[in-house]
């Protein structure tokens, strides 16, 4: 069970903490015998938790910090270059952390690096106080810093996080630059649709009914999409796509719902192409990082499975977990899934077999990195055109509708 509890520190100030016991007097007696003056022990519940947010004597911050701000990946770039440097020159843990905590300008990781170094002075391990923060410290990041704290290499471990977190932003920006541009000519193309048929088209309406006449079928149309989109009809319209949306991220957040909206996208015409190589990539380097720091192999596939950011592979490396859980090996569940290509399960068998599985999970990912790099710039040629010819479609097609009219008076004139 989960209490909250009030101690007394050295300077005199108070500090809240959770802790986990079997009873309030265990966790009393446990605190004691650390050195650690207990002044209130209360079960935590939902309610208790708000009181103790909003009573703190910095409530302000706190809600700016835990609302407002959130730790990027460059800020844990920067955070785990700075720690490996220190602690590979000699510094001690605590010190380094009490340095660090004065010069980040983050408030959302600073506090909680300061919650670190207090937990590890109450006899915690590194990698355990880093795990009561999951929003900053994901499971991958305490993993390492587990397996660096065992084998003696937390240094080595920390620099090698600051490279994989660098590549994962590295590689999440390849991805926003293949979508960004569809996206914000899509909105633009909508927006000038949009403005045509609401602002300009009623001006040519109220002409063409002065000149009289029967209008041609395709100007009726868009005059009559026009009124819609002037009307309430259109205000509901939007609303309830709205509710579809948001219906949508609900059921998204379900194990079905997710893994049959990511099967869907990974089945996409050009952008699913994209998107499986990405998952490859980022299977390989995560899994290659995890095994070099030395991460045992069922603890580095369960982390796998949790970062894969893919309902559908999350589900492929369940498979394989559970075959090496039973003495298997990786390649032959890799060779059933129809995730991964032949390519990469052959060099993971090899990778097996050559006691060099690390090696070849690195090649895996560098070779997929550069068929991300070349998939953008392909779907980027193609998508230029595409959308400008898209974008020349809807305003010529507009413009046509509003001047058919005036032709076909021009021939009547005849």
């Amino acid at each position: 069970m989960e209490y909250l509890y009030k101690i007394r520190e050295s300077d005199g100030s108070f500090k809240e903490a959770v802790g986990q016991a079997e009873s309030p007097a265990v966790l009393r007696a446990k605190l004691r015998a650390r050195g650690i003056e207990v002044v209130e022990i209360r079960e935590r519940t939902a309610m208790g938790s708000i009181i103790s947010f909003f009573s703190a004597q910095n409530s302000k911050e706190l809600l700016t910090v835990g609302l407002f701000e959130h730790v990027s990946l460059k800020d844990m770039v920067v955070f785990s270059r700075q720690f490996a440097a220190m602690i590979s020159s000699g510094v001690a843990m605590l010190r380094t952390l009490t340095i660090i905590v004065e010069q980040c300008p983050n408030r959302k990781l600073k506090k909680a690096l300061d919650d670190v170094r207090h937990s590890i002075e109450s006899g915690l391990s590194l990698s355990d106080a880093m795990a009561k923060h999951t929003d900053i410290f994901d499971k991958l990041y305490v993993s390492m810093v587990r397996a660096g704290e065992t084998g003696g290499i937390l240094a080595d471990v920390l620099k090698r996080l600051a490279d994989f977190l660098e590549y994962k932003s590295k590689l999440n920006q390849k991805v926003r630059a293949a979508m960004v541009y569809p996206t914000v000519v899509l909105i633009i193309a909508v927006a000038v649709f949009w403005g045509m048929l609401t602002f300009i088209l009623p001006i040519f309406e109220g002409l063409f009914k002065n000149i009289g006449g029967e209008l041609p079928a395709y100007t009726q149309f868009l005059i009559l999409l026009s009124q819609y989109m002037r009307s309430i009809w259109m205000m509901l319209f939007i609303a309830a796509s709205a509710v579809g949306v948001y219906m949508l991220k609900r059921y998204y957040k379900t194990p079905v719902g997710r893994f049959q909206i990511d099967f869907f996208f990974l089945n996409l015409p050009f952008f699913g192409d994209l998107i499986g190589r990405v998952s490859i990539a980022r299977f390989a380097r995560t899994f290659g990082t995890l095994l070099q720091a030395g991460v045992p192999m069922l603890t580095a596939l369960d982390v796998v499975k949790d970062t894969a950011g893919n309902a559908v592979v999350a589900d492929s490396v369940q498979q394989i977990y559970n075959d090496v859980r039973q003495g298997g090996n990786i390649s032959k569940p890799m060779g059933k899934s129809k995730i991964f290509p032949p390519m990469v399960t052959q060099m993971v068998a090899v990778g097996e077999e050559t006691g060099r599985l690390d090696d070849m999970l690195s090649k895996v990912a560098d070779f997929y990195d550069m068929e991300v790099e070349n998939a953008v710039e392909a779907l980027t040629a193609l998508l230029e055109p595409l959308m400008v010819v898209g974008i020349g479609g809807i305003v010529g097609s507009v413009v046509v509708g509003m001047y058919l009219p005036i032709f076909t008076v021009i021939n009547q004139l005849r």
